[in-house]
């Protein structure tokens, strides 16, 4: 069976914490642009058909010439201005979806290290239980604490993961979903959590340790590591 699928890529912030006047979306890891190789691995996968973008409304014109026109990101079929909040921007960006589209893919503009093998498996894994995402397990002791800074609890890490996109869907799923939350004034974390709400099970994948999402001067250091333990190729 033939599955059409569309990619919203969100790159809807605006990078206060990265402390730079350039959004983060757009700085540069070894001269090219943290959108621009986010892109590329979505441009290069056939799993994925088109691209709907999401930037801020000032920076469209930018996103069009400097990255989706640059780098030839023939994929992007729209490019379309972000709301006050990421789940506002996805939603700006589902307003591209149509009929055609069996399964959408969400994911954050500012995670360049995915592979074009966890795109395929996502959109894989959407079709055959509905909704998807990649978690990795924690390496590190959580705590719970309250507003005096003192401890509530110490849960049991086996079963906590952290999520990361791309989160896949199937067309249906994710527009109900989105609905159901506005109507309800409901704002989640990601995208699952407001699939979560419905009742639907979401099934997880094995993420991927290097798909780390870059917002902060640390984060772009640890890019630039990255790119030198994998190759400074795309």
């Amino acid at each position: 069976m033939m599955v059409q699928s569309v990619a919203i890529i969100v790159a809807g912030g605006s990078g206060k914490r990265m402390l730079r006047d350039l959004p983060k979306q757009f700085l540069s890891l070894d001269g090219i642009p943290i959108l621009g190789r986010t892109l590329i691995k979505f441009e290069k996968t056939s799993s994925v058909d088109r691209v709907v973008l999401v930037v801020p409304k000032d920076d469209m014109a930018y996103a069009k010439n400097e990255i989706v026109g640059k780098y030839q990101i023939l994929k992007v079929k729209h490019i379309r201005a972000g709301g006050e909040t990421r789940q506002d921007s996805v939603r700006s960006g589902l307003e591209m979806v149509d009929d055609s589209d069996d399964v959408v893919v969400i994911h954050d503009g500012v995670r360049p290290f995915l592979s074009e093998e966890l795109i395929d498996l996502s959109i894989r894994e959407a079709v055959r239980n509905g909704a998807v995402i990649p978690v990795i397990p924690l390496k590190n002791t959580i705590k719970i604490v309250g507003e005096d800074g003192i401890i509530r609890d110490t849960p049991d890490r086996s079963d906590l993961r952290l999520a990361q996109t791309p989160q896949a869907f199937r067309r249906e799923i994710i527009l109900e979903a989105y609905r159901s939350a506005y109507r309800e004034g409901f704002y989640g974390t990601d995208d699952a959590s407001l699939v979560e709400r419905m009742g639907v099970p979401v099934q997880t994948i094995p993420g991927l340790y290097d798909n780390i999402k870059i917002t902060t001067p640390g984060d772009l250091d640890l890019g630039e590591l990255l790119l030198k333990k994998i190759g400074a190729g795309i």
